[in-house]
C-alpha cells in the first residue's frame, strides 16, 4: 500500500476518534447535572429560574455544563470572575434555549466588567467615518464575544419581573446571529413561517417605532425601537421577564416566540400575574 494512502487513512482515523470522542463528551455533559451547592448559587442568582417547569431543570443544567466547559468568562478591568459570575450568566443564557436543539456554535468567550463600559462605534456617511465612544452594559458581537457588565447583569438577573436583562438581551443577539446575520430574523423552528415571522415582527416594531416617538409607554422597553434586531432582544427580554404584558400588548409576538423557544412563560410559576 502506497505510504501516501496510509498516512491519508491514519488523518482520517485520527480525526474520526477526535470527532467522536468530542460526541462522547458533548453528550457527557449535557447529561450531567448540577451539585446541590451549584444549584443553590443559580437559584440565588437567577430567581427566574425557579419559575422554570420542573422537567426542564435537568436539560438546563447539562446546558450550563456544556456552556460553561466551551466557554471562557475572562474578567476586564481587574474584575475577578467567581463561580457564581460564571454560573448566573451560563444559566441566563442557556435559559434561551433550554428547550431547542440550537447551540451557541462558534462563541467561545465572554468579557465581563464591574459595571459600564466605553465602546467605540463608527458611522458612514459616505466617504466621511464618524467614530464615537458611547457608554454600554453590554454587547454582543458575531460569532462572539459577548461583553457584559456584571453590576447591570447581576441587577437584571435579580428583578425578574421589571423586563430588563442584559445577558437574555445580548444572548438573544447571540441567538439571532446563528442565522448568519443578526437582524432579528433567527433560525425559526419546525413548522415556523418565515412570511408570518418577518409580517408579524415588521408590524410590531412599526408600532412600537410610533409609539415611542408619541411618547407613549409599552410593555417593551422603548430601545427596540432601534432597529429590528433590537426588537427582537428587547421581545425576548420581556418574553422572559413579564410574559402577562407581551401577550396582551403584542400577541402575535408572543405566539411568535412561544414556538421559536418551546417556552410559554405565562404557564410558569407566578409568571401570569405578571402586569
Amino acid at each position: 500500500m502506497p505510504i501516501a494512502l496510509i498516512i491519508l487513512i491514519l488523518v482520517a482515523g485520527g480525526f474520526a476518534v477526535r470527532v467522536f470522542q468530542k460526541r462522547k463528551q458533548r453528550a457527557a455533559l449535557l447529561a450531567s447535572g448540577l451539585s446541590d451547592r451549584q444549584k443553590g448559587i443559580v437559584a440565588a442568582q437567577v430567581p427566574l429560574v425557579l419559575a422554570l417547569p420542573a422537567q426542564m431543570h435537568k436539560a438546563l443544567e447539562g446546558k450550563i455544563n456544556l456552556f460553561l466547559d466551551q466557554v471562557n468568562v475572562v474578567g476586564c478591568n481587574d474584575l475577578e470572575v467567581t463561580e457564581e459570575m460564571e454560573l448566573s450568566i451560563a444559566a441566563q443564557a442557556c435559559l434561551l434555549i433550554v428547550n431547542v436543539d440550537v447551540w451557541y456554535t462558534h462563541l467561545t468567550t465572554v468579557l465581563v466588567y464591574p459595571g459600564a463600559f466605553k465602546s467605540k462605534t463608527q458611522s458612514h456617511d459616505g466617504y466621511v467615518v464618524t467614530e464615537e465612544e458611547t457608554v454600554r452594559t453590554g454587547e454582543s458581537w458575531s460569532r462572539g464575544p459577548v461583553i457584559l457588565s456584571w453590576q447591570h447583569s447581576q441587577m437584571g438577573a435579580a428583578d425578574r419581573e421589571d423586563g430588563h436583562n442584559v445577558v437574555l438581551h445580548e444572548f438573544a443577539h447571540q441567538l439571532d446571529d446563528l442565522s448568519g446575520r443578526t437582524n432579528g430574523q433567527p433560525l425559526l423552528g419546525d413548522g415556523q413561517s418565515y412570511a408570518a415571522w418577518e409580517r408579524v415582527i415588521v408590524a410590531a416594531h412599526q408600532r412600537q417605532e410610533e409609539n415611542v416617538t408619541r411618547g407613549r409607554r409599552t410593555a417593551m422597553d422603548g430601545y427596540g425601537a432601534t432597529n429590528h434586531a433590537e426588537f427582537f432582544a428587547v421581545a425576548v427580554e420581556t418574553f422572559f421577564e413579564r410574559p402577562a404584558a407581551l401577550q396582551a400588548e403584542e400577541p402575535e409576538v408572543y405566539e411568535q416566540l412561544t414556538e421559536l423557544l418551546r417556552l410559554d412563560p405565562l404557564t410558569w410559576q407566578g409568571q401570569a400575574a405578571d402586569s
